[in-house]
């Protein structure tokens, strides 16, 4: 008896450190997180809100459901494993199927940056009326030095400056929902999955490629490894996998918040109003129905998600080649080539907008790619050892990536047919 209230006295005394360990080895999934607030968000779910009020409401609930379990499922892979999804795949795949893989990772990998850097090419003609493409320009050199204290100070640094963008971000899409009047009736009859037409099933799959992300799956697998080093005994694997799931959830929950509320507050007070299905009619017209404060602060956070996104993808972007391909060439070099196509889509004077909202499609054919192998990964006792999927995650992961395979083929038949 003596000895079991000597357990329960030292349990007592190190819960609370274990909560305070759990709190320091959170991060990682608020950089991944970053990646389901970008620009390409802003233009699906306002676009959506505004055309079709609150009708896909369902969509991004779902697709945060979904990016909840497959991030933290990245997350996992590279804790246990001490290794990112594409180092475990460049050593899976033949040197034909590698390059193959590689390229279609790096073409999604190039749409994010597109998005990206469109995005805060954008906020800044809103809020200093900038040229579009001199934007872009500013969008990418300014990402230069947010990546630049990534390689210099190392991962925690980076993580304070990408969580600080975060916070800016969120105050910048969650304020309009403040004061606009949102019918939340029928905001709660949005979550019946339902379409209204071959447009919103294109939309469904925009908003899915907008918060599913694959350059975000293949991160954050890094991510956790630079994070927390080689695996280590069991023990400190389930801590960290407990604290990763901690991490995964409030990064996630708060991304998932900023994106319905930019949908219900486009739903409220966009809907009906000419020209709110672009980005800078949105600006004009939230600033018109709820005061020209909330439409800086909208821009403001349209500017911190272009610059802590970029940077965010360009780190995906140099996991995703040094894992598949084994080179690894100067993250100034790689953001300065992947800087050019954006920018040459604005100085053509291609519609902003639409742009973003194509390149989130085009993202959401890439997911399957990213999905299945990490599933099929974590699913696999000799990879895993112990910390193997269960049965029922194996399950719920197949139905996932199930779920994903058939809207984009939907996506791709209602494409055909409209061009």
């Amino acid at each position: 008896m003596a000895r079991v209230r000597e357990r329960e006295a030292t349990t007592a005394r190190v819960r609370p450190a274990v909560g305070a360990r759990v709190l320091l080895l959170l991060g990682p999934a608020f950089v991944a997180a970053i990646a389901y607030v970008d620009p390409g968000n802003v233009a699906a779910n306002l676009t959506a809100g505004a055309r079709y009020g609150y009708l896909l409401v369902w969509v991004l609930v779902a697709a945060n459901a979904i990016a909840v379990f497959v991030q933290y499922q990245s997350a996992k892979l590279g804790i246990v494993t001490g290794r990112s999804l594409p180092e475990l795949l460049g050593e899976r795949l033949g040197t034909g199927t590698r390059r193959a893989y590689w390229v279609q990772a790096e073409l999604v990998a190039a749409a994010t940056d597109i998005a990206e850097v469109i995005g805060g090419a954008i906020a800044l003609n809103l809020l200093f009326g900038l040229p579009l493409p001199i934007g872009g320009l500013v969008v990418g050199i300014v990402a230069i030095g947010i990546l630049a204290i990534q390689s210099r100070r190392g991962q925690r640094p980076f993580e304070a400056v990408i969580l600080g963008l975060l916070g800016v971000i969120a105050v910048g899409f969650l304020a309009g929902l403040f004061v606009s009047p949102v019918d939340w009736g029928a905001a709660v009859g949005g979550l019946v999955p339902r379409f209204d037409g071959a447009e919103t099933v294109l939309l469904a799959a925009g908003m899915l490629g907008a918060t599913v992300m694959p350059h975000a799956i293949y991160l954050h697998s890094a991510l956790a490894r630079d994070r927390h080093g080689p695996p280590g005994d069991p023990g400190r694997v389930r801590t960290l996998l407990h604290a990763t799931r901690v991490d995964v959830a409030l990064a996630l929950v708060l991304a998932g918040a900023v994106n319905i509320a930019m949908l219900l507050v486009a739903a409220s007070a966009l809907g009906g109003v000419d020209g709110t299905d672009t980005i800078e009619g949105a600006y004009h017209a939230i600033s018109s129905a709820l005061g020209p404060a909330i439409g800086v602060i909208f821009a403001v956070g349209l500017l911190a998600s272009g610059l802590a996104s970029s940077s965010v993808g360009s780190y995906a972007g140099a996991t995703i080649m040094g894992g598949l391909l084994k080179l690894r060439i100067p993250l100034l070099a790689r953001r300065i080539a992947t800087l050019v196509p954006a920018v040459v889509i604005l100085a053509l004077g291609a519609d902003p907008t639409w742009a973003l909202v194509l390149s989130q499609v085009f993202l959401s054919l890439g997911i399957p790619f990213a999905m299945i192998p990490l599933l099929r990964l974590t699913g696999s006792r000799a990879v895993m050892g112990e910390s193997a999927d269960r049965l029922w995650v194996r399950i719920l992961g197949g139905a996932v990536a199930g779920l994903v395979v058939v809207l984009n083929l939907l996506l791709v038949g209602l494409t055909v047919a409209g061009a």
